[in-house]
């Protein structure tokens, strides 16, 4: 590719805007290489480990290429309308109610940006998992440890992101005992639905890992552990899939989001959603 500057001109230029604003920046999309342009490279430079020069050489052409691509396989791993269909037949649900799920109890979107299963790393569970295995949860205590083992929930330490990774690598890397590695992956929800990974055995996985992997392969997969979860699981003397079959929207927010879902409205999102997907 072309070496491209402030001020530089021509189709290289336009494709390099177009793949920026893939990428999420504000870019006017031409032929000419403007200030816009200047200022979203260097901040790409910056954040991938470049020298921070505003010019787009065979490094950072390598680099925005590679970024494009994952990208793609990115959005590659989403759901399609006819994995919500095939979800729908497999569970004797109806389409309309599998979308107004799908649209309120996912949180959008099952993947960060460069493919990796969006996760929330939960301290409080952690300790809990650690003397499931055996473990004291004291003898790991140091104050470089405090952002992801504590005996209470609270919200304090979540960073949101990829910074969940951090926190989730922290806590994994404590000792090189495996269950430690187990705990610590048993201890994030995972996915569009954030189903959590203790639940892993329940739900038919042959190992934390195993779960693990398929939260890494598609949206569809973080759907069928979804299918799963309330499949098995139940409130009020009926399996949280039964409540949906009957629309009993109420009942299964409550036995899904638990006594707070009146605060937030859950049921009520439902239905609505419910009869958008039905008009």
């Amino acid at each position: 590719m072309k070496t491209l500057k402030y001020k530089s001109r021509g189709s290289s230029v336009h494709l390099l805007e177009e793949i920026l604003v893939k990428l999420g920046y504000e870019v006017y999309v031409s032929n000419y290489f403007g200030k816009d342009t200047d200022k979203a490279i260097r901040d790409f430079q910056l954040k991938n480990n470049l020298v921070v020069d505003g010019l787009v050489g065979p490094k950072t052409w390598s680099k925005i290429i590679e970024k494009e691509q994952q990208l793609a396989t990115f959005n590659d791993k989403f759901l399609s309308e006819q994995d919500l269909i095939d979800f729908a037949d497999h569970n004797n649900l109806e389409l309309a109610t599998v979308k107004a799920v799908n649209e309120v109890e996912s949180r959008g979107k099952g993947f960060l940006i460069y493919g990796r299963p969006v996760i929330l790393f939960e301290g409080h569970v952690f300790w809990r998992e650690l003397k499931k295995r055996g473990l004291n949860p004291n003898d790991f205590l140091e104050e470089r440890y405090e952002n992801v083992l504590y005996e209470k929930w609270t919200r304090k330490y979540y960073d949101g992101g990829s910074k969940e990774y951090t926190r989730l690598e922290k806590a994994a890397g404590m000792s090189d005992l495996p269950e430690v590695h187990d705990a610590a992956y048993s201890s994030a929800s995972w996915g569009a639905f954030q189903i959590m990974g203790f639940h892993y055995k329940k739900l038919g996985y042959a190992s934390i890992d195993h779960f693990v992997s398929e939260m890494y392969e598609h949206e569809r997969e973080h759907l069928k552990a979804f299918g799963k979860f309330i499949s098995m699981n139940a409130f009020g003397g009926k399996r949280l899939i039964e409540w949906l079959r009957v629309k009993n929207w109420g009942k299964f927010a409550h036995g899904y989001n638990g006594s707070g879902y009146k605060k937030n409205k859950y049921d009520i999102k439902l239905q609505q959603a419910y009869e958008k997907y039905t008009s």
